[in-house]
């Protein structure tokens, strides 16, 4: 027996149907990758198995000035202690010697190496007053013992060097660089759209402190995990790239809020992504503002980063800066607003060798804004209609018909109802 034949064609069948549905293009989540730089500047990268540990401790300072504030302040006060121990411990020893912690000692002063010194308490509290020049008076030195006057002369050359040490390294971890860094900020995300008929990557910094950054350098990176033709992976690949303020001199004024652009050209490594691409592939931007402090001399550096999730393509910043009563402000709560723009969603390749798919983009835009701008109008008029008819339709029922009646003698009166 045959079998029947369906009614409905196979083309028109739910599988048909099924296969026939355009589907989007799958993308597998791409595995979460450490940022190289976070965005408040940290570096994140781990030391790990460092064999020549002595190195640290040829450039002492610096890495007391490294540390942090609780290691620091430990070290200052172990410094000072440990200093008037060990000259408290020689003063005591001095006095020994000369025998002034004899209980029968006659009690003239000529006798005496540092007078008043009969205990290791005594001895410490001497040598206390000697490094830090408080000097009350009990106790002094004599002219009987050059050894004391030895000691005395060394204990100063060595509170003296302590103290610049010390305090020097104070003073720099309050003035460190990264200290004026902090009112440098950076846009939340960057963004890739046209300007002057070139794909163009920006982003935007500003400065919170009137006192201006001297001689302001930016420069950009790009950090990719590349492997090369002969197979080596190469798993931070840094390639600079120019910016627009690059181009023309060294150094920007950055007065007010600044959008730095960078045209990706065919020197570009952003050259051959589209907009799909971009959110599939492993790289992060480095940004770098260099720059000296007005008021201190000191070089300053401030870093962010921006990976694919912070780059929006098809965006705009809004403007920030407006002219208020003839003074320049600027409203830092749109610091890091964008907009849509009419962005073409292929590489800056394609665009190069299609100069044709941008003015489709723009004609395209165009009319859909057209399109806008009617229904707006239409709509518009629509509304007004309406509020014209129920105008008219409140006026007439608003209007109070006359009624005539008859009195009892004859004569007509006119009323209202």
């Amino acid at each position: 027996m045959l079998a029947r034949k369906s009614i409905i064609p196979e083309e028109f069948a739910l599988p048909g149907l099924a296969s026939r549905v355009p589907r989007k293009p799958v993308f597998r989540d791409r595995v979460n990758k450490a940022r190289f730089i976070a965005k408040n500047g940290s570096c994140n990268l781990a030391h790990k198995n460092i064999r020549e540990q002595g190195r640290f401790l040829q450039d002492v300072f610096t890495t007391l000035v490294d540390l942090k504030w609780r290691f620091t302040l430990v070290i200052f006060t172990m410094t000072f202690l440990c200093s008037w121990l060990l000259f408290g411990m020689g003063w005591w020893l001095v006095a020994f010697a000369h025998g002034d912690m004899d209980p029968h000692r006659e009690s003239g002063i000529e006798q005496w190496c540092v007078t008043n010194v009969k205990s290791f308490t005594s001895a410490f509290l001497f040598s206390i007053e000697v490094q830090v020049t408080i000097g009350f008076g009990g106790r002094m030195i004599t002219e009987q013992c050059p050894t004391a006057i030895a000691v005395l002369i060394l204990q100063n050359i060595v509170g003296l060097i302590i103290n610049a040490i010390m305090l020097g390294c104070i003073f720099m971890k309050t003035a460190q660089s990264h200290r004026r860094a902090e009112t440098l900020i950076f846009s939340r995300h960057a963004v890739i759209a046209v300007r002057n008929n070139r794909l163009c990557f920006m982003f935007r910094v500003g400065d919170l402190r009137k006192s201006m950054i001297i001689g302001a350098t930016v420069r950009l990176q790009v950090v990719r995990k590349t492997t090369t033709p002969e197979g080596e992976v190469i798993p931070i690949h840094q390639i600079d790239i120019h910016t627009e303020s690059a181009v023309t001199s060294n150094s920007i004024f950055l007065l007010a809020p600044l959008i730095i652009c960078h045209v990706i050209d065919r020197d570009s490594p952003l050259y051959d992504l589209s907009a799909m691409e971009l959110q599939c592939s492993d790289l992060e931007v480095i940004v770098i503002l260099e720059g000296v402090v007005e008021t201190t001399g000191i070089t300053t550096q401030a870093r962010t980063s921006y990976v694919t999730e912070e780059i929006q393509w098809g965006h705009r910043f809004v403007p920030i800066v407006t002219e208020e009563d003839g003074v320049y402000s600027v409203d830092y709560s749109k610091f890091g607003n964008t907009v849509k723009v009419t962005t073409p969603r292929c590489s800056a390749r394609e665009l190069d060798e299609k100069p044709s798919i941008l003015i489709q983009t723009l004609q395209k835009s165009e009319l859909s804004h057209q399109n806008s701008l009617r229904k707006r109008n239409s709509m518009r008029r629509n509304n007004s209609v309406r509020k014209t008819g129920s105008m008219r339709r409140s006026n007439s029922a608003l209007m109070v018909p006359k009624v005539q009646f008859l009195t009892p003698d004859g004569s007509q009166n006119m009323a209202v109802t």
